[in-house]
């Protein structure tokens, strides 16, 4: 059976998947409930100055009948004292010394503040810190969490503060909120961050009542952007992951967080980069059980691929991971549609016709049956109809040899560049 012992900058847990500091985390009861069903480690609920709720405060998005496709969110960080939550993180960590306890913590920019936290929360044992730099609302209009994670230069002097104190791994946690996250991971490298964690909530509305016109959610007829998560986000934490592992200068570990909602999630994380993973709203979906299905559908995945180990999953897609420029525009793959499988329900026909490239045509056999073909001549291998078919195995992409040599956007660039170079 492979090994999934991990370790994060040091902090070690028995199993990759950890609980991301939110609603789940929230009290001892909690943390413990979740460690009694496996979950490897727990990010305490953001612990800083005293903060007031409101109610209501969650919203989904469902999208052709799934339940909570996106996630969105106007709560703040722990309202409960943080002495309750310092006793019960002493507590919980005693009664499960091997599981990670990692405290999130949110504070005004000042160095004083960051001193005194830090040194209240390792007093009581916990494995390590994370700086919750990544709260798009609420906390954000105080000064903190995603407008301190929007100045670099916040992000390292912050980092730094801590870091003069801290005697724990200290993990900062990245907003999305941004345009280009591998420059707050670099500052938050330059800071001294042993490790860095996202993404964090991504700006949002979830919705407007159309009978009522109020938005959701909304507090006494008021709405107010949210931080949404959840199994919609997922793309786009993978391409900040990616684009923060292939960056040389970020050059810590990641925990990775966004939509994980199961094994195979956590393994495209994992795949693009990530040392761990964090999960929070399938927990809240579905309870802390899940937990059962991700360990054993991550261990017999590395049986089957003859993997001794979690960590040897650690980053092998980032090399895959590149820019526009660097891919091969003389590949050509074309699509080919099964007749045997084809129900003939013309999706991707219409879809084609309508919207990409006419090139699959409709004709009838000599039995009076329609059926579909690909005109290959005018296929550009847009995916379209694949992705629009109902049915598994109708339609194949498949690679046509064209005999071009690879050439990319760049390759192509820097030749036109060389002939146009004056002869020496």
């Amino acid at each position: 059976m492979a090994d999934l012992y991990s370790n994060l900058a040091g902090i070690s847990s028995p199993n990759p998947f950890w609980l991301a500091s939110a609603p789940p985390t929230n009290s001892g009861y909690q943390v413990q409930r979740a460690f009694e069903a496996g979950w490897g480690g727990a990010v305490w609920k953001t612990l800083g100055e005293p903060i007031i709720n409101s109610t209501s405060r969650f919203a989904a998005v469902h999208f052709n009948g799934q339940r909570v496709a996106g996630f969105n969110n106007i709560e703040l960080i722990s309202d409960r004292p943080l002495e309750t939550n310092l006793r019960e993180i002493e507590e919980t960590k005693k009664r499960f010394p091997d599981h990670a306890i990692v405290a999130s913590l949110m504070v005004e920019p000042k160095q004083e503040k960051w001193h005194e936290i830090v040194k209240k929360v390792e007093a009581v044992g916990v494995d390590g810190l994370e700086l919750n730099f990544g709260c798009p609302h609420g906390m954000a209009e105080r000064g903190m969490g995603a407008a301190s994670g929007q100045v670099p230069e916040l992000v390292q002097k912050q980092t730094e503060w801590v870091k003069e104190v801290a005697q724990t791994p200290v993990i900062v946690k990245l907003t999305p909120n941004i345009t280009d996250i591998t420059v707050t991971a670099e500052s938050a490298v330059q800071g001294g961050a042993d490790a860095i964690s996202l993404i964090n909530t991504i700006n949002s509305l979830a919705g407007v009542d159309i009978h009522s016109w109020q938005t959701v959610p909304n507090v006494d007829g008021l709405g107010t952007h949210g931080g949404y998560c959840g199994p919609a986000v997922k793309p786009i934490a993978l391409h900040m992951l990616g684009d923060c592992a292939r960056n040389p200068q970020v050059t810590v570990p990641i925990s990775g967080i966004g939509g994980i909602a199961n094994w195979q999630n956590a393994v495209e994380f994992l795949l693009m980069g990530a040392t761990n993973v964090q999960v929070c709203t399938a927990a809240m979906h579905h309870g802390f059980r899940i937990v059962e299905d991700m360990i054993d559908g991550l261990s017999t995945y590395l049986d089957d691929k003859g993997l001794s180990s979690v960590r040897d999953l650690t980053g092998k897609s980032v090399q895959r991971y590149s820019d526009w420029g660097n891919v091969n525009l003389n590949h050509q793959v074309v699509a080919s549609i099964h007749t045997d499988v084809c129900i003939n329900c013309n999706k991707c026909h219409i879809s084609c016709e309508d919207t990409a490239h006419q090139c699959i045509e409709r004709f009838v056999d000599e039995k009076g049956a329609p059926y579909l073909k690909v005109n290959e001549d005018e296929c550009v291998g847009c995916n379209l109809c694949s992705i629009v078919c109902p049915v598994d195995g109708a339609i194949d992409m498949v690679v046509k040899e064209n005999g071009l040599p690879p050439m990319s956007w760049n390759d192509r660039q820097s030749s036109m560049a060389s002939m146009k170079s004056p002869q020496s």
